[in-house]
């Protein structure tokens, strides 16, 4: 059997791929996506790294997609559109695969609508809580329909649509690989601004930093944006601390994923965007968080994520409009009782589905057979 796997949410792809290759090892797995991160870079992307890793068969694809703001780049993109349904269309004809399964966004729809031509088998996880255009299309053409939150679920077909919850990657749980030596000698917070890394949080660490270093051990996640260069700006600030803080300052474009579980192992707090990966992780590890979520979000999902955290107590929202200062008193605050945020995820990790990964895995192989 050849599976097909495509779409622009990488952590629930990964973690259903490896359980499809857990329940049937002989299952081929072909992927569909983005080599590069942007457009308009050359930076390669994380899915094209961890996919390869996997020695599973990477297929890139250029598509483009329309967008409510008008520029150069949005006129570029507009006219990808149709080189992304020609060459979709000699990816499905060519690699056969037995069904499709998508994780959503403009990267999967020509893959999808060729899928779905050619009388292959489609199935769909939307991740987020307000499905994007792309994501309705699909789900139009999808047999079915995974969700993550019920909320969800007017926006597609009830018939077909499933609430599983989100595919939560195994590697959180486990030390499989450690990237640097730590010497957790005082708290840890790890810092991140997801895949592609975030420049307003970063500017605001740039600030803080120096002073986050006197009481804490810092794990930093920058991205590797050539537009910004925040990876280099920041290893420059570390160099010019003096050397006892600089110690206690580990700095990162990314973490492949057997790198994340030694840094949730280490991680007390996590200070970071409010994404749904991030969200369902750290409810599974019941680590509190300052959520700063990104505002353009689709559908304010972040801020959504984020006020949930808030709610319960396990973590605190910070907007990236307010000052560094502020940021850093709410981090000393968490820490200052740290033990009570933990305390608080015994409520809300009874509130979302697990096993996500097993039973999308299940259900697509049975439906296929």
């Amino acid at each position: 059997m050849k599976i097909l796997i495509t779409g622009g949410h990488l952590a629930p792809a990964l973690a259903v791929i490896e359980e499809l290759r857990k329940t049937k090892p002989e299952t081929e797995i072909v992927f569909v996506g983005r080599k590069y991160a942007l457009d308009s870079e050359k930076t390669v992307s994380l899915e094209y790294k961890e996919i390869n890793k996997r020695n599973i068969n990477f297929i890139p694809l250029q598509a483009g997609r329309l967008t409510r703001i008008f520029s150069l780049r949005s006129l570029r993109s507009f006219f990808r559109i149709p080189l992304g349904f020609i060459n979709s269309f000699f990816i499905v004809s060519e690699q056969r695969p037995n069904l499709i399964m998508s994780f959503g966004g403009y990267v999967a729809l020509p893959v999808v609508f060729w899928g779905f031509v050619f009388g292959k088998p489609i199935f769909t996880h939307e991740q987020t809580i307000r499905p994007g255009l792309a994501n309705k299309i699909i789900g139009f053409f999808s047999k079915k329909i995974f969700i993550t939150f019920g909320e969800t679920k007017k926006f597609f077909d009830p018939k077909k649509t499933i609430v599983t919850g989100n595919p939560v990657r195994q590697s959180i749980y486990s030390v499989d690989k450690k990237p640097f030596s730590i010497n957790k000698d005082r708290p840890v917070i790890y810092i991140t601004g997801g895949a592609l890394g975030s420049h307003s949080v970063n500017e605001h660490v740039k600030k803080i930093i120096a002073k986050l270093l006197v009481n804490y051990i810092v794990i930093h996640q920058t991205g590797e944006t050539k537009e910004y260069h925040d990876f280099e700006d920041l290893a420059l600030v570390r160099n010019r601390l003096p050397k006892e803080l600089s110690d206690r300052y580990f700095l990162r474009k990314h973490f492949f994923e057997d790198e994340i579980g030694y840094v949730y192992s280490l991680a007390d707090l996590v200070v970071g965007r409010a994404g749904a990966n991030t969200f369902f992780e750290l409810i599974n590890l019941r680590k509190p968080a300052v959520f700063i979520p990104l505002p353009w979000a689709s559908g304010k999902e972040q801020q959504f994520h984020a006020e949930i955290f808030a709610k319960n107590q396990t973590g605190e929202i910070f907007h990236q409009i307010e000052t560094s200062g502020k940021l850093l008193r709410l981090i000393d605050k968490m820490m200052e009782d740290i033990g009570s945020y933990k305390k608080n995820f015994q409520v809300l990790s009874q509130l979302y589905k697990k096993n996500a990964s097993q039973f999308i895995a299940k259900e697509i192989l049975n439906q296929a057979s």
